[in-house]
C-alpha cells in the first residue's frame, strides 16, 4: 500500500505541475467534461469498490474542503465517508506510534502445550480432566479448559473416541508373546501349483520356511507344527499365541500339537488380513523380492531357493521395525573415525545368481 501512495503522490504532482500551465477556461472545461463523464458512470455502476489507497488518497485530498463545498461535488460517496475515511486515517496513524496491551490470559507455554499433546498420545484412555489432573501432579499449573482447548486445536477427540485399539498397535503391544504361520502358493514353470508353509515371530521379525508341497494334507500340516515346535523350543522362543487362518487345511489335530506345546490359537476373521498383517506382508516381501524374480521348476528347486531366501532374510536383509537390523544379526557400531570411511573396502555377496545380494566389510 505504501508503494502504491508514494506512485499515486508523484502522479499527481505532475498533474497538479501541469495544471498550473492551464488557462482557468481550459480548466472549467475539463472540470464540466469529467462531471459529465461520472454522472455517466453512476447510472451504471451501482456501488463501486473503493481499496484502502484509494480511500487514503480521497481522504487527504478532500478533507481541506469544507462540508458545504463537498455536498456540491459530485462524488461517488456520501461526504461523511470521505470524513470518516479521514478520521480512520488519523486512527491508524495514532495506533501505530501506540504499543497495544495485550488482553485475556498469557498463552500456555509451548513445552506445556507439547506435554499436553504427549500424554494425549500416549495415553488413549485419559481424557482432559485426567490429563490436567497428572499435569497438577507434576507442579504445572493450567486450567482444564486450557487442556481441552490444546486438544481441539490439534484435533484430538475425546477419550472415548480414542480408545478403540486397531489390531496393528495390538499386535504391536503383543508382539513378544506372537506367533503367526500361514500358507501361500505358487508356481512352477509347468504351471503346477506348490504350496508353502512359514512361520515368524512378532517380536524379532524372524522367519522359518517350514516345507512346501503341491498337496497340502492334513498329516503333512500336522508334521510341520511338530517341526515348528521344536524350533521354537530349540530357540527358547517366548511365543504363547499363534495367528492363523481360517484355511481348512489346518486341522484339529495341528492346534492340538500346538496347543500340548504351551500356545493358544487364534485364528484370524474372516476376510481380515490386517489381523494377520506381518504374516501378510512377509509373503509380499517374499514374491517381490525373490518369487516374482525366480523361474520355479520344481518342488526341490523351490525348497532351495526359499531355504536362501530364509538365511538371507533372517541374516541380513535390515528391518525398520528392527531399527535396520536384520533379526540374527544385530547393527554393528558406527564408524566415526574419518579414516575408517575414507579406506571403506565393501564386497558383494551374491546368492541364488545375483538374485539376492549381501554387501559387507572386506576381511
Amino acid at each position: 500500500m505504501l508503494l502504491r501512495l508514494a506512485y499515486l503522490a508523484a502522479t499527481n504532482t505532475f498533474t497538479l505541475l501541469r495544471l498550473l500551465t492551464t488557462s482557468n477556461r481550459e480548466k472549467d472545461v475539463e472540470i464540466l467534461a469529467l462531471r459529465h463523464q461520472l454522472l455517466v458512470l453512476q447510472r451504471q455502476v451501482g456501488s463501486p469498490t473503493f481499496t484502502d489507497t484509494d480511500r487514503a488518497v480521497l481522504a487527504g485530498l478532500l478533507h481541506h474542503l469544507p462540508m458545504a463545498k463537498l455536498r456540491h461535488l459530485l462524488l461517488l460517496v456520501r461526504p461523511d465517508t470521505i470524513l470518516r475515511w479521514h478520521r480512520d486515517l488519523l486512527k491508524r496513524r495514532h495506533a501505530a506510534t501506540c504499543v497495544p496491551k495485550r488482553r485475556g490470559r498469557p498463552p500456555t507455554v509451548r513445552s506445556i502445550r507439547a506435554l499436553v499433546l504427549r500424554l494425549a498420545r500416549e495415553n488413549a484412555s485419559w481424557g482432559y480432566r485426567r490429563i490436567h489432573g497428572e499435569l497438577a501432579a507434576l507442579g504445572i499449573k493450567v486450567a482444564a479448559s486450557t487442556v481441552w482447548e490444546i486438544l481441539r486445536e490439534h484435533g484430538i477427540p475425546p477419550a472415548p473416541e480414542r480408545q478403540s485399539t486397531a489390531w496393528a498397535d495390538f499386535l504391536r503391544s503383543q508382539a513378544q508373546a506372537l506367533l503367526a504361520c500361514d500358507l501361500f502358493e505358487t508356481r512352477t514353470l509347468s504351471g503346477a501349483r506348490l504350496y508353502v508353509f512359514a512361520a515368524i515371530e512378532h517380536a524379532s521379525r524372524r522367519v522359518r520356511i517350514l516345507g512346501a508341497t503341491a498337496h497340502p494334507t492334513g498329516d503333512w500340516i500336522v508334521q510341520l507344527g511338530r517341526n515348528l515346535v521344536m524350533d521354537l523350543e530349540d530357540a527358547g522362543s517366548k511365543a504363547r499365541f499363534l495367528i492363523r487362518d481360517r484355511d481348512s487345511t489346518f486341522t484339529a489335530a495341528f492346534d492340538a500339537v500346538l496347543t500340548d506345546a504351551g500356545l493358544e490359537i487364534v485364528t484370524s476373521g474372516i476376510r481380515i488380513p490386517r489381523m494377520n498383517s506381518i504374516m501378510e506382508r512377509w509373503i509380499q516381501t517374499c514374491r517381490r523380492e525373490l518369487l516374482d524374480r525366480t523361474l520355479i521348476w520344481d518342488q526341490r528347486h523351490l525348497l532351495h531357493v526359499l531355504r536362501e531366501f530364509e538365511l538371507y532374510y533372517n541374516g541380513h536383509r535390515p528391518h525398520r521395525a528392527l531399527n535396520q537390523a536384520a533379526p540374527l544379526r544385530p547393527l554393528p557400531a558406527p564408524i566415526t573415525e574419518p579414516g575408517q570411511i575414507r579406506r571403506l573396502e565393501i564386497r558383494r555377496r551374491d546368492r541364488l545368481g545375483g538374485a539376492l545380494r549381501e554387501y559387507q566389510h572386506a576381511a
